[in-house]
């Protein structure tokens, strides 16, 4: 008999069954037991009444795998309203230690580092689960979306021979008795992928080696990047991101439609045109001094709470962010050299995105990298690329953590990622 899922349970009235999955509570009354048997779609109930089953059941400790086989009857009080009858209960393996919380419980009352210390077993919990459904619709959507609009995905290093883009906070690593690093991003790369097949994605991890301590920050993190060729500006690379967000968005309501009930969340609206403010306007907007260069978390919170009054939006985006405080590789705006061509998008008042149009002429990489300062040796391999004739292109990275832990109102990253590194945590 082939097993099935609680899910199909409904659609098997009278029919006998085959279940399989972990106990997730025994309710041990005193003419009736009741097994719940947790499986990777829900919750089964098993009503056990026989005297020789329900001592079977009395000996099962919480989190044993077992296989039940029965039949399904119509119960209304019952998940999903049904429940299986007449069992057989098999272990399928020794009893289970408990893990030092219930599982069964509506919600994990573990502190969050005790949930951490025991993850494989808190991540079983419905909730913590649910979090991952959300992450893997999010990915499937990003994927689909921009595979429909001809990008291809790409694979690119995670180990690279120098810490170029972001100063010391990198990762240094032996590499067979040389100096090597963890990638903190596939920037140089995708740009470079660019110059063959025009549009091009990537869903892979990046390190970050900058000592935060906060709820929003991970040493390492999924970043889902993209970057496109033959744009007029980083507008163009706007309108991509915003059709990428809808995708998302769209793919999470229909995939996983019962991890948001779980979580009590619904998926946000991504307007058909995400409101923008220029980087000087935002400080005003937020009560900044108008010579800030950047914005604070607390400014990114008054202009969510902004978008949110004026334009009824979770997402805003801020436009032309000082070219001091953006990577050299970032093309200027030509009528204000000041500012750039870059943007973040802020959703619900925290920055989720970072992207802009980039530089694509070999003589402004020079000159950029002269004006900083900084020599070009350590950037040849990249830079020589642009000497080959490179088009006006730009893209943009989306924290995938981030955006869960938004769409899910998550107060900590950590809820929402599976293993969290961090400045503290290392194992499991």
């Amino acid at each position: 008999m082939q097993r099935i899922l609680s899910t199909e349970l409904p659609a098997r009235v009278g029919a006998t069954v085959r279940l399989a999955g972990w106990v997730h509570r025994r309710r041990l009354l005193k003419s009736v037991a009741f097994l719940i048997v947790r499986d990777a779609a829900g919750l089964a109930q098993v009503v056990v009444a026989a005297p020789a089953v329900r001592e079977q059941v009395e000996a099962l400790t919480e989190e044993t795998v077992v296989e039940v086989v029965g039949t399904v009857v119509a119960n209304p009080t019952a998940p999903a309203g049904v429940e299986v009858v007449e069992p057989t209960v098999r272990p399928l393996g020794p009893p289970a230690v408990p893990p030092p919380f219930d599982l069964y419980r509506p919600v994990l009352t573990a502190t969050l580092p005790t949930q951490l210390d025991h993850a494989p077993v808190a991540l079983r919990h419905p909730v913590r689960s649910a979090a991952l459904r959300i992450s893997a619709a999010a990915v499937s959507g990003f994927r689909a979306t921009l595979d429909g609009r001809g990008f291809v995905e790409v694979h690119t290093p995670k180990v690279v021979a120098s810490s170029t883009e972001s100063g010391a906070n990198v990762f240094a690593l032996d590499w067979f008795g040389r100096p090597a690093y963890l990638a903190q991003s596939p920037q140089f790369y995708k740009q470079l992928m660019v110059g063959v097949f025009e549009r091009v994605y990537e869903v892979g991890p990046v390190f970050r080696a900058e000592p935060h301590d906060t709820v929003r920050h991970l040493a390492q993190y999924t970043s889902l990047d993209v970057e496109l060729g033959f744009v007029a500006d980083h507008r163009d690379v706007m309108a991509v991101l915003r059709e990428t967000l809808a995708g998302m968005a769209a793919t999470v309501g229909e995939r996983a439609g019962n991890a948001l009930a779980t979580l009590g969340v619904t998926v946000p609206e991504v307007p058909a045109e995400i409101p923008a403010v220029h980087f000087t306007d935002a400080l005003k907007i937020a009560g900044a001094p108008a010579d800030e260069p950047d914005l604070a978390p607390a400014h990114e919170r008054a202009l969510g709470e902004w978008a949110l009054r004026e334009h009824g939006s979770d997402f805003l985006f801020v436009t032309g962010y000082p070219m001091a405080k953006r990577p050299f590789y970032t093309h200027p705006d030509p009528a204000r050299p000041a500012y750039s061509n870059g943007f973040d998008l802020l959703f619900r008042g925290v920055e989720l995105v970072t992207g802009g149009q980039r530089l694509h002429r070999h003589a402004d990489y020079l000159a950029a990298l002269a004006a900083r300062g900084e020599p070009v040796e350590p950037y040849a391999g990249y830079v020589d690329a642009f000497r080959h004739g490179m088009p006006p292109h730009g893209g943009f990275a989306i924290g995938l953590e981030r955006f869960v832990a938004r769409l899910t109102g998550a107060a900590n990253v950590r809820e929402v990622t599976a293993f969290p590194r961090d400045l503290h945590r290392l194992t499991p």
